[in-house]
Formats: structure tokens, C-alpha cells, sequence
């Protein structure tokens, strides 16, 4: 079954699970056609969100992180999680240990452990983010 352009907008746009059964489609989305959510520390974009054939639920995304924030305090959630940072600067927290990250830096962090993220810089720091639950 092929989606239509618009099927996947909607997809996107809603941020919801694909129907029961439904995974997630082989498809590229742009940026412009992710759901945008604009928080007070910065705008949100998920371009994947629901199961994989192989994963029960998978989520992709980035953030535009603004300077002297960060999006959340330090936490921990039941998906392992991988963060690249693009653009900018800041400290990530992983297990207890706080490292500077920029541009070209990758974080790894496993179901249940605490991290989190802060713009130490002056300018916008840009992320993606990519989480998932076996």
C-alpha cells in the first residue's frame, strides 16, 4: 500500500501512532512538512513517531535549543536515546557525568538513565534526537 504525500503530512502533523498494525512508512519527510511545536526554550520538530516493523515505538526529531536553556531537567525514560548535536554549544548530562558538546558530537544513553541537555553558548543550538522502545 503507497501513502500519499498528504497521509504522511498528516502523519507527521499529528504526531500520532499509525493506525493498528500500521508502521511507520519508507519515506523522507522535510522540515517543513515535521510537526512543529514552538516551546519557550525553542522549536520542536518530530518527523517519526510510531512503531517500526522491528521497534514498538520509534521517535525522531530535533530541537532548536535556545541560548541559557535547556528543555527539561536532567531525566530518565524507558527508550534508549541518541542525541547528534549540529549547530551551536552546551553541556550534556549522561549517567551522572556532565560533558561540553558541539557540533559533530554524539550522545548515546540507555533505557533509564538520566540525562539532559543545556545551551551554554549564545547562540541557538540545534539536536537531533532519535528514541526507541524494543
Amino acid at each position: 500500500m503507497k501513502n500519499s504525500r498528504r497521509d504522511l503530512f498528516a502523519l507527521a502533523a499529528l504526531g500520532a501512532l499509525p493506525m493498528a498494525g500500521a508502521t511507520l512508512p519508507n519515506t523522507v519527510i522535510d522540515p517543513k512538512d515535521a510537526k512543529l511545536t514552538r516551546e519557550p526554550f525553542g522549536d520542536l520538530l518530530i518527523f517519526f513517531n510510531g512503531p517500526t516493523q522491528q521497534v514498538k515505538s520509534m521517535t525522531a526529531g530535533s530541537l532548536r535549543l535556545k541560548a541559557g536553556m535547556e528543555p527539561h531537567p536532567p531525566h530518565a525514560h524507558p527508550e534508549e536515546e541518541f542525541m547528534v548535536i549540529t549547530e551551536g554549544s552546551g553541556e550534556l548530562l549522561v549517567d551522572g557525568k556532565t560533558v561540553k558538546v558541539g557540533p559533530g558530537s554524539m550522545m548515546y544513553c540507555g533505557a533509564n538513565k538520566t540525562h539532559g541537555i543545556r545551551n551554554t553558548g549564545k547562540t541557538l543550538l540545534l539536536f537531533y534526537f532519535y528514541k526507541w522502545q524494543a
